[in-house]
């Protein structure tokens, strides 16, 4: 594989959509937040409140590359679901191994990720191919990524952070996909426990 960068995103701006108000001409409309971009809004505020880093950090850095070295896959991530997806915790081959380096950033519309943002649970694919829903996907192309296991951040308040996750260039065996699952499952109780901790601190 020949090693060269990617830059996976180009970051979507939140929609919103505006309202008149009838018998007020100074006022003539106002901006509303579709869910989406209400949900974001409630997303960094609360990241806000808690302290959470929203670039690279040598913690959750450390949390990736622990969370890489238990499951055997060589991309690992702990990623903020913000304007773009947002790694803050990374690990990936080196530059001189010939795989692909990805960047801190990738769009929202991009991954598997938001699948499980959007289902609030864990997602293990073996094996990408094996579902046409997945099959189709940037990272696929970008990156020839071939499997991926990621699990939600949800913080007690129901708001979901983003997401840990691992994915490598190769498959895995269906029957070591629930292991590498429950890995990533227990490495995002991990990481929001260290974001309370940090929190309460």
């Amino acid at each position: 594989m020949s090693h060269h960068h990617s830059d996976w995103f180009t970051a979507p701006h939140a929609n919103e959509s505006t309202t008149r108000l009838s018998g007020s001409p100074a006022l003539t409309s106002v901006p509303v937040l579709s869910p989406e971009a209400a949900e974001l809004a409630e997303r960094y505020e609360l990241i806000r409140r808690l302290g959470v880093p929203t670039s690279a950090d040598p913690v959750f850095d450390a949390f990736a590359k622990d969370m890489a070295a238990r499951t055997g896959l060589r991309y690992s991530f702990v990623n903020l679901f913000l304007a773009d997806q947002t790694f803050i915790g990374l690990h990936q081959p080196p530059a001189e191994s010939g795989y692909v380096t990805v960047s801190r950033t990738m769009s929202r519309e991009h991954g598997w990720c938001p699948e499980v943002v959007a289902r609030r649970m864990a997602l293990p694919l073996h094996d990408v191919h094996a579902s046409p829903r997945f099959s189709g996907n940037h990272v696929v192309d970008a990156v020839g990524i071939r499997c991926y296991f990621g699990a939600p951040l949800i913080h007690d308040s129901g708001t979901v952070l983003g997401t840990v996750c691992v994915i490598d260039p190769e498959t895995r065996l269906l029957s070591d996909a629930r292991r590498i699952r429950d890995i990533v499952i227990d490495t995002g109780s991990q990481v929001m426990q260290h974001i309370i901790r940090a929190a309460a601190r």
